[in-house]
């Protein structure tokens, strides 16, 4: 199959599945204390396999407990994702961790102390 017809399935996949997460799942480990997104989506060029990374802003329990959710959904999700994209075959859906927006957080904390640190060094420098 062509690569930029499975970036093009990958990029709506990823749509519904923001859709289906906003709207039609309404497990607790999806919605309490915790913020959850679809980062991305790869789908395989023969379409057997589609990567889903998802990002959560929480404590570990709750990041082990949204991947959880969602492998408990899978086929209630695949349902809605075969009903709205009308594809012929259905990846098998990987649910996978990812930590990068976590991991911008951190950097952006980390060079806002680095900012205030050289702010409070140049000041002091002045007096």
């Amino acid at each position: 199959m062509d690569k930029r017809r499975s970036l093009k399935i990958s990029s709506q996949m990823q749509k519904e599945l923001s859709k289906i997460l906003a709207e039609d799942i309404n497990d607790p480990r999806l919605s309490e204390n915790v913020i959850v997104s679809i980062t991305e989506v790869e789908v395989t060029n023969d379409l057997s396999f589609a990567d889903i990374y998802v990002s959560v802003l929480g404590d570990e329990s709750k990041k082990e407990s949204v991947i959880e959710a969602f492998e408990d959904a899978k086929g209630f999700i695949k349902r809605l994702i075969g009903e709205r994209m009308r594809l012929r075959s259905m990846p098998k859906f990987r649910f996978k961790y990812d930590n990068s927006i976590e991991r911008g957080v951190y950097m952006d904390k980390l060079i806002a102390e680095t900012i205030a640190k050289d702010e409070k060094n140049a000041g002091n420098r002045e007096d």
